[in-house]
């Protein structure tokens, strides 16, 4: 079972757009630089809103990135943010590159791979809400195996890497999505030619839809800007 920590950033207004990425590795390389981080998190992957070219229709504009970090296990989930390193170092300069903690926009989530292939450098990140009336044993249920092989039909069928990732632990308040979803592509233009000018929404399979609360979830088109190890 993998864990992962995925969070839906919006920068400090102060910043312009194009300053947000610099901002975030410098503060990654603090995180970079504390033992228990580093013993918690097995990996990280930042990647910033694309902002070159016109963006994938019915994609968000504003926010401003995705954090995907692998976790050591699910209690890592808990324990960083009492870890006191971290709140030394990392906590007071979350405030100079966020609008707000990281502790508020975080999701924790149970990682499932369903196509299994090397990441390319741009991510499409869907995060879906389920329709209100849909408890939660039904979203899982319908977004299992073999429900989940919707998400790799359509214009999504051109992907390479796909992950869902079930939010596993209560999400932040204005954050409350049920699955993450992962499809990467080479570059920015193979995933424009593989998606074309349908609103991002469109390309989910009718079932996964139906399910799928689609005015209320987020889409993200991001490359990665930063990455470690």
């Amino acid at each position: 079972m993998a864990w992962k920590m995925i969070y839906l950033a919006r920068r400090n207004p102060a910043l312009a757009a194009e300053q947000f990425a610099q901002a975030w590795r410098e503060h990654s390389s603090l995180g970079a630089g504390c033992t228990n981080v580093r013993d918690k998190v097995l990996s990280v992957t930042q990647c910033s809103r694309v902002l070159d070219g016109e963006p994938l229709p019915g994609t968000a504009t504003d926010y401003d990135g995705v954090n995907l970090l692998a976790l050591r296990d699910l209690q890592a989930a808990t324990d960083i943010w009492n870890d006191p390193e971290t709140l030394a170092i990392m906590r007071p300069d979350e405030p100079r590159v966020f609008s707000t903690y990281v502790r508020h926009f975080s999701l924790v989530c149970e990682a499932q791979v369903l196509r299994e292939v090397p990441r390319g450098s741009v991510c499409l990140v869907g995060f879906l809400r389920r329709r209100e009336a849909l408890d939660a044993a039904d979203w899982r249920s319908g977004l299992q195996s073999p429900g989940a092989a919707g998400l790799v039909a359509g214009g999504f069928a051109a992907a390479g890497r796909v992950v869902h990732n079930r939010v596993h632990l209560a999400p932040p308040p204005g954050y409350e999505y049920d699955s993450i979803c992962e499809w990467w592509f080479d570059s920015a233009e193979a995933a424009r030619q593989a998606l074309g000018t349908l609103d991002v929404r469109r390309h989910l399979a009718a079932p996964i839809a139906a399910l799928t609360d689609l005015e209320r979830s987020v889409f993200m088109f991001t490359r990665v800007t930063h990455s470690r190890p």
